[in-house]
């Protein structure tokens, strides 16, 4: 994995301009911002950044290119945590009419799924895998609709011209890349296909073992889902027709029927008229305002407002006087961090009886932050707080197992901006292999992002049919002056609104170009509830990754953090920008991944 480094600020260049091109600067960084002045794409892949950036080349806006490059991620990335059967969320921008939204593509909890039919089995929380409960926690797929909503009310393109790219990746094949190989050749996904057989062996195991790098991966059965897709739409008549057709195929008709049937097979609690009741949805995005700038991003039904609360706790510290990532700024951020997470975990969830204005108050955030203490670290998890006085915060800190973590995952992102200033940011999930089960007719998994709920009466996230978990999955946007300027994304689980806070302070506070935003190391807490089963709790730990020096380990450990070393604390960044006055766009991606941007 190719690390930050840093340089001393040159007057010059030194030498040939090759050796200096991506290291001129007080941050050097491993890759150059990409910049153009009509369109930027960034993704999880440089496929799958291609396949959006067809679309704008083709005449399409920025939500044709999101659209199409969300399908090709479900066919190019099906090790990021990441399945067509999954979920995503979004921020968008349309410049046209001003309008900010966010975009809902959580899928819902089954008819099935009460509280009482895991109460039945014994259990007081929603198991997945690995193991043989993976398919009771099977949840309604919502990406395909949310893609098909935005491109019906925002885009340009037919749903043919945007799924082209994943059919072609799919049906013909792409070349095995190191990251994608490397998660294959784990034991624990092959033992995942074996407890629900035949799983996905045959297409990702030929001959037994994980293809090499270099080697062409075909996924027949999946191409011929997407295919049907395309087929639903073909004589429809127009664009809009088309859409609905696809939309009536996949959550009414024989795709429909062959999840629902899937589930049933399994045992699973997900049945195929769970799917024609879903719809995505657009709504209203919430914000703080920080350093100037508005920040925005989905409601408490995601852990989004953790960034804005804890943003809002920072506010009165001068975290640029503190030095980026010195032990006082990494101590004073994780502290907030911490406060945040207890907040989510007694406070968030889809539910209408979210405090979300006393949570993101000025006044409630500002006692938040008077507890963090700055001589030592807080050795678990806070009490969460009371925002209004209504007798929410039960007063105690949160009482939480320790338990085995679940090997880090970090699903995708992908973020576009086109030369007329529309914008989108969008975190697509669901499906890990280990975790879940394939289904060869469909040539994917099915989402077990039901696990997030909580099987507590009364709770803002305790299950229920029909009700969208509190997804891990975020994005924010920047706007500046009343205009959108910035998009913010990282995967990785519970680190997702943790590495996005890094993010938007290094931009906004320390002044960092998207490149060096997100090749800068970063830093995590592991004093939280973990969203994922079995809902792992490791009061005190703190991970940081190679690029935080030993001697702010050290200084760190002195403060009562236990400090551990972690691979990435977020995976696949992507931070773009598009400067108001110019018009030019710029990106930044995470080479903590084959994350990659391509602008013209």
């Amino acid at each position: 994995m190719p690390r930050t480094r840093y340089a001393a600020a040159v007057s010059r260049p030194a030498g040939p301009s090759r050796d200096i091109e991506h290291h001129a600067s007080d941050r050097a960084t491993t890759r150059p911002v990409v910049s153009g002045t009509q369109g930027v794409v960034a993704a999880g892949h440089p496929l799958v950044a291609m396949a959006g950036m067809r679309m704008l080349l083709g005449g399409g806006n920025a939500f044709d290119a999101a659209v199409a490059a969300g399908f090709a991620a479900a066919v190019v990335e099906p090790t990021a945590s990441y399945t067509l059967m999954g979920e995503c969320v979004a921020l968008v921008h349309e410049a046209r009419s001003r309008r900010t939204l966010a975009v809902s593509g959580q899928g819902t909890a089954p008819a099935l799924a009460t509280i009482g039919a895991f109460s039945g089995r014994g259990l007081d929380r929603i198991p997945t895998g690995p193991g043989p409960d993976a398919h009771l926690s099977f949840t309604v797929p919502g990406a395909v609709d949310a893609y098909l909503t935005l491109l019906e009310t925002l885009g340009t393109k037919t749903l043919p011209e945007v799924l082209e790219p994943a059919v072609g990746y799919a049906r013909r094949g792409f070349p095995v890349y190191e990251f994608l190989h490397r998660m294959l050749d784990q034991p624990a996904t092959r033992a995942q296909f074996a407890i629900y057989p035949p799983g996905g062996e045959a297409v990702f195991y030929p001959g037994g073992r994980a293809p090499g790098v270099g080697a062409l991966l075909v996924q027949p059965a999946l191409a011929d889902t997407l295919e049907r897709l395309v087929e639903a739409g073909a004589g429809a008549g127009d664009r809009a027709a088309g859409i609905a057709a696809a939309r009536r195929r996949f959550y009414s008709g024989d795709i429909a029927a062959a999840v629902g049937a899937f589930s049933e097979r399994l045992g699973g609690l997900l049945r195929a008229s769970d799917l024609g009741g879903y719809r995505a949805t657009l709504e209203p995005p919430v914000g703080i305002t920080f350093a100037g700038r508005e920040i925005l991003a989905q409601s408490a039904w995601t852990q989004g407002p953790v960034l804005l609360q804890a943003l809002g706790m920072l506010a009165g510290s001068d975290l640029r006087a503190m030095g980026h990532n010195s032990t006082r700024y990494i101590h004073v951020v994780t502290e907030a961090l911490k406060l945040a997470f207890a907040d989510r975990e007694r406070h968030y969830g889809d539910s209408a009886a979210v405090p979300l204005a006393g949570l993101l108050a000025p006044g409630y955030l500002r006692e938040r932050a008077a507890l963090i203490r700055l001589d030592r670290a807080a050795p678990a998890a806070p009490a969460p707080g009371d925002p209004g006085g209504r007798g929410l915060g039960a007063g105690a800190p949160l009482a939480a197992r320790v338990a085995d973590p679940a090997p880090a995952d970090g699903t995708t992102h992908i973020a576009a901006i086109d030369r007329d200033g529309n914008m989108i940011c969008l975190t697509p999930s669901g499906g890990v292999f280990r975790k879940s089960a394939f289904a060869p007719e469909l040539g994917c998994t099915l989402s077990t992002r039901s696990e997030m709920f909580v099987l507590e009466e009364g709770h803002p996230n305790a299950l229920a049919p029909g009700k969208r978990p509190r997804t891990t999955l975020v994005s924010y946007l920047i706007v500046e002056n009343r205009e959108p300027t910035v998009t913010i994304g990282c995967p990785g689980g519970d680190d997702q609104a943790q590495a996005d806070l890094q993010l938007v302070l290094n931009v906004l506070v320390f002044g960092m170009n998207p490149q060096q935003a997100v090749e800068a190391p970063r830093f995590s807490t592991q004093t939280l509830v973990n969203s994922f089963y079995p809902r792992a709790y490791h009061p005190g730990q703190l991970n940081v990754e190679a690029g935080i020096p030993a001697s702010t380990r050290a200084e760190l450990s002195t403060l009562g953090h236990s400090v551990s070393e972690s691979g990435a604390c977020g995976i696949g960044a992507i931070v773009t920008r598009r400067d108001p006055a110019t018009g030019v766009l710029s990106a930044g991606a995470d080479p903590r991944r084959p994350t990659y941007a391509i602008s013209w």
